[in-house]
C-alpha cells in the first residue's frame, strides 16, 4: 500500500501483486516532504518553501471476485505542516496539522492472479498479471476557505487504474496507467469555485526479487494535465511532471514487514520539486497464517 503524501504523484510498485485469499494488512507509515510540494496548482502562491511530516494508518484485505484475486484498502493519513511561500511577491506562513483526505481502492486482478488459499498460493508462481483498480478520495480533511494553504482539497476524486505486471525469473517488470477526476471546490480561497481538469499518470517499475524475501524496486512515474479554472477563467498551471525514486522491503518474520522509500522530482512544468523519504510497517494476519 502506497504510503505517499500528495495526490496523484504516489509511487507504488506491487500494486497488483497477488496474496492469499482472506489476509488481512495493517499499514502504520511516516513520510517527510520538503521543498515546493504541489498539494494544489491552482493557489495564488510561488516559491513554496514547505515541510510536510505525515503519519498513516491503512488497512486492506485480499478478496475472492469470482476465482479472481482483489484488494480492499483504505487509508487514512494525518499529517503537519509548516513553511512559507510568497503571495504577490509577499511572504505568507502556515503552520497546520490534521487530517487529510482518506483514500478507499477497490482492486481486481483479471488475469494470471487467481484467487487462492494459502496451500494453494504456496505453488503459485507469478508469470503475467493484468489487473484494474478503481480508488475514491474523500473531502474530510483538514480545509479552511479562509487560507491559501490547507491538507484537505474539499473536492472528491476518483482514480481508475490499469496495470501489468510481468515476472521474469527473479525480476519483474509493471506498468500502470490512471487518471484521476475531480469534483469542483465550491468554497475555494475567497470564496472562488475551482475545477480542475483529469490528471493522467503512468508508472514503471522494476523489481527485484531476493530469496531470502527482500525486494528492491526502481520506481518511475509521469503525469501530465490538470489545468484548473477560477470562476470559469483558465489558469496557466497544466502539469507535465516526471519522478524518479527507489523502494526496499525487509521481511522481518512471516507476519511483520518494513518498507523503506523516496522519490524526488527530477522534470517539471508546474509543482514537482519536492523530495519525499518514508517508511511504513506493515502485519499480516488471517488466511490462516
Amino acid at each position: 500500500m502506497a504510503a505517499g503524501s500528495v495526490p496523484c504523484q504516489d509511487i507504488e510498485p506491487r500494486a497488483y501483486s497477488n496474496a492469499p485469499v482472506g489476509v488481512n494488512f495493517l499499514i502504520a507509515g511516516y513520510a517527510f516532504t520538503r521543498g515546493g510540494i504541489a498539494f494544489d496548482s491552482a493557489l495564488p502562491v510561488t516559491d513554496p518553501r514547505l515541510d510536510l511530516s505525515s503519519t498513516l494508518l491503512g488497512y486492506a484485505r485480499v478478496l475472492d471476485f469470482w476465482g479472481r484475486s482483489g484488494k480492499l484498502d483504505v487509508i487514512l493519513p494525518y499529517s503537519w505542516l509548516s513553511g512559507s511561500a510568497d503571495d504577490q511577491s509577499l511572504p505568507v506562513e502556515r503552520v497546520v496539522d490534521g487530517f487529510a483526505d482518506p483514500r478507499l481502492r477497490l482492486s481486481i486482478n483479471l488475469y494470471g492472479a487467481p484467487a487462492l488459499n494459502l496451500k494453494e498460493f504456496k505453488a503459485y508462481r507469478q508469470d503475467l498479471i493484468v489487473g484494474a483498480s478503481l480508488q475514491v478520495s474523500a473531502p474530510w480533511g483538514q480545509y479552511d476557505g479562509s487560507r491559501l494553504i490547507n491538507l484537505g482539497t474539499h473536492r472528491w476524486s476518483i482514480k481508475p487504474e490499469i496495470g501489468v505486471s510481468k515476472a521474469v525469473g527473479p525480476w519483474t517488470l509493471e506498468l500502470s496507467a490512471a487518471a484521476t477526476l475531480f469534483a469542483d471546490n465550491t468554497d475555494f480561497f475567497g470564496g472562488r469555485r475551482r475545477a480542475q481538469d483529469p490528471i493522467y499518470s503512468a508508472q514503471a517499475h522494476l523489481i527485484h526479487g531476493f530469496r531470502s524475501g527482500v525486494w528492491a524496486s526502481l520506481d518511475a512515474t509521469y503525469f501530465t494535465g490538470g489545468q484548473t479554472t477560477l470562476d470559469g477563467i483558465a489558469r496557466d498551471d497544466r502539469q507535465s511532471n516526471w519522478r524518479l525514486g527507489g523502494t526496499l522491503a525487509l521481511p522481518i518474520d512471516a507476519r511483520h514487514s518494513l518498507k523503506l522509500y523516496a522519490s524526488s522530482g527530477v522534470s517539471a512544468r508546474t509543482g514537482n520539486g519536492f523530495d519525499l523519504a518514508g517508511v511504513a510497517w506493515q502485519y499480516r494476519w488471517g488466511g490462516g497464517l
